[in-house]
């Protein structure tokens, strides 16, 4: 018999960051500080990560009331100089451990996804940096760039034009006459030709990721857009675009599945 062929050998996977792989394979612990956001690592894996762009661990906490604003500024207060504050939060009784766990993984990947953005600025590490929450959950570094790489594909899957991801956006004409999920007609609701993804997901105290994905899903729709120079959106038209692909809300992998159960276990909190 014929021995059975050897499976072809997978392609490495691109590389998000040569810095933070580098840094990883070091096990350095630090401050990997690029344009658009900063990761800390602890013995090569990371264990925070924050974005101007996305709603802090804070927001993702209050907004949905499971801690309120005076106690997380107490928590800061109180072991934010020993870099304690989730240790804190979780022994006083203020927070779930578990709770807290998927609010800090939420914050995390979606820090990071922004953070991992191509750019032409070069980016810093500063050694022996640690952040003042504290530990909470490591993930190593590559999960981080397979996760920041499929919300990419993904992105780019839903609508190609990444231009409503930044700019302020407006309704088109009938959106409200779609039918929308009650997710989406929140995001839709925070449109006012003003306001970006960014600044919606942080109204709304959601993940940026999640809102950017709600975002160009409505696009798709033809829902909005994003202002052009002109003030005005490119499609005035109603209805589905055409060539809007349809895809589906569920996945096989284990790694997505998790964060699917992240992502609807801090919209009941």
């Amino acid at each position: 018999m014929r021995p059975p062929a050897s499976p072809a050998p997978t392609a490495p996977l691109p590389a998000v960051s040569p810095m933070l792989r580098r840094l990883a394979e070091e096990r350095a612990t630090g401050a990997l500080m690029r344009e658009s956001g900063t990761l800390y690592l602890a013995d090569g894996q990371v264990v925070h990560a924050e974005s101007p762009a996305t709603p802090g661990i804070d927001v993702l906490l209050t907004a949905g009331g499971t801690l309120a604003r005076a106690g997380w500024w107490e928590a800061v207060a109180a072991a934010g100089a020993r870099q304690r504050v989730a240790a804190y939060l979780v022994d006083s009784g203020r927070v779930p451990g578990g709770a807290l766990e998927l609010c800090h993984l939420g914050a995390l990947y979606d820090a990071a996804f922004f953070a991992l953005a191509p750019t032409s600025t070069p980016a810093r590490f500063r050694y022996g940096v640690s952040h003042w929450i504290g530990p909470v959950h490591p993930v190593a570094a590559g999960s981080v760039e397979r996760e920041t790489l499929r919300r990419r594909a993904l992105l780019d899957r839903i609508w190609p034009d990444a231009t409503v991801d930044t700019a302020p956006l407006v309704r088109l004409p009938d959106a409200a006459a779609l039918p929308l999920t009650p997710r989406r007609r929140a995001v839709l609701a925070a449109v006012d030709g003003s306001r970006s993804a960014a600044e919606i997901a942080r109204g709304l105290g959601r993940s940026a990721f999640h809102t950017l994905v709600d975002v160009r899903r409505l696009a798709a729709a033809g829902a909005l857009d994003a202002v052009r120079s002109c003030g005005r959106p490119d499609d005035g038209s109603s209805g589905p675009r055409a060539g809007a692909p349809v895809l589906p809300e569920v996945t096989p992998d284990p790694d997505i599945a998790l964060l699917r159960r992240l992502r609807d276990a801090l919209e009941v909190l």
